[in-house]
């Protein structure tokens, strides 16, 4: 019988084991993983211990003129690594230029703002001159429309009688 346009792979289908055959110890599948693992870190352990003690040999011994002549060369020196527990958490470290400049900005913005709200700023005190010659402007409105009111309701009154 055919198969169709795609042929299936030689090693055979997947097969997941069902949470009952887990449960149940019946699993096809190998127990052993764990413990390779296991044997794999320990394995990587001894052979940690086993460089340290070589590069510490080999740091004695040097090639060719490297003996004779004390070379100070930044660039061969290997960067010694921190870790996070040995950092120094109280140490600051200098901000850039720009950074700076952006922190002094903030600063002198968040001044301006709180100068602003208390009215001291020169744009303040425009800004609060304008508001009254508006609310004043304001108030004749509303009182001379009151006064008209006034004027048209006694025009009716005095048209009723």
């Amino acid at each position: 019988m055919g198969r169709g346009k795609f042929k299936g792979k030689p090693t055979g289908r997947r097969q997941f084991s069902t949470p009952e055959e887990m449960l149940a110890g019946t699993s096809s599948r190998p127990r052993t993983f764990k413990r390779e693992e296991a044997e794999a870190e320990v394995e990587e352990e001894r052979s940690d211990e086993e460089s340290e003690e070589s590069s510490e040999e080999e740091s004695d011994k040097k090639k060719g003129t490297q003996g004779v002549i004390d070379i100070d060369n930044p660039n061969m020196a290997r960067p010694k690594t921190l870790k996070a527990r040995d950092a120094d958490m109280d140490k600051t470290t200098e901000l850039s230029r720009r950074e700076r400049e952006e922190i002094e900005k903030q600063r002198a913005h968040e001044r301006y703002m709180k100068l602003q709200e208390q009215g001291k700023t020169d744009q303040a005190k425009k800004d609060l001159e304008r508001l009254a010659l508006i609310r004043q402007q304001r108030a004749e409105a509303a009182k001379k429309r009151e006064e008209e009111k006034a004027a048209k309701d006694q025009k009716k009154a005095e048209a009723r009688k």
